[in-house]
């Protein structure tokens, strides 16, 4: 067995996040709360979850930034705080949709690896916030540091991510095509 599906099957065995479950899981709850939230967030006028298609837009943005950081002059520096600025206001609505599927997930074990998600990809919007907060003092190496963390952090949060949607099938979709 791998060190990725190893990573998985432990995620999924942590029963101190149960306590982090039960804490949160109320107030997540509050967004689905009518048929119309749940609707939208869920992305039923998609006809399937609007999660994972939006975490593109912060995704892209934070390693197009980091990309010119790496490849690119001096003169690109605006460009690059920007992305890394939008990627970060974009993650907003991202998480918002998030945290409105795991709202929906039964299996103890999918919430414990939805847990996972969102704490490695709240570490990377703070990372990539940083990193922002940096290019704005003109400390241009620091942000690119921590973009490069961000992006470290991105890539674990997206596999714990496509586990949930590949591995477990969790995902909204238009009640048309079955239970939600």
């Amino acid at each position: 067995m791998n060190v990725f599906v190893r990573s998985a099957l432990r995620v999924e065995s942590v029963e101190l996040l149960d306590g982090v479950d039960r804490a949160v899981r109320p107030a997540a709850e509050l967004l689905i709360r009518t048929p119309r939230a749940r609707g939208i967030l869920h992305g039923h006028w998609l006809g399937h979850g609007i999660h994972p298609p939006m975490t593109d837009f912060p995704l892209g943005m934070w390693f197009s930034g980091t990309l010119l950081d790496l490849t690119a002059g001096p003169d690109l520096r605006p460009a690059a705080r920007r992305l890394i600025g939008m990627g970060a206001i974009t993650a907003l609505p991202t998480a918002l949709t998030g945290i409105a599927e795991w709202a929906s997930i039964d299996e103890q074990r999918d919430r414990r690896t939805g847990l996972v998600h969102a704490a490695v990809n709240s570490s990377a919007l703070s990372l990539y916030a940083l990193s922002w907060l940096a290019r704005r003092s003109d400390r241009h190496l620091t942000g690119t540091i921590l973009a490069v963390g961000g992006g470290l952090a991105a890539t674990a949060g997206g596999f714990f991510g496509g586990h949930l949607s590949e591995v477990r099938k969790i995902s909204s979709r238009h009640p048309a095509f079955g239970a939600d």
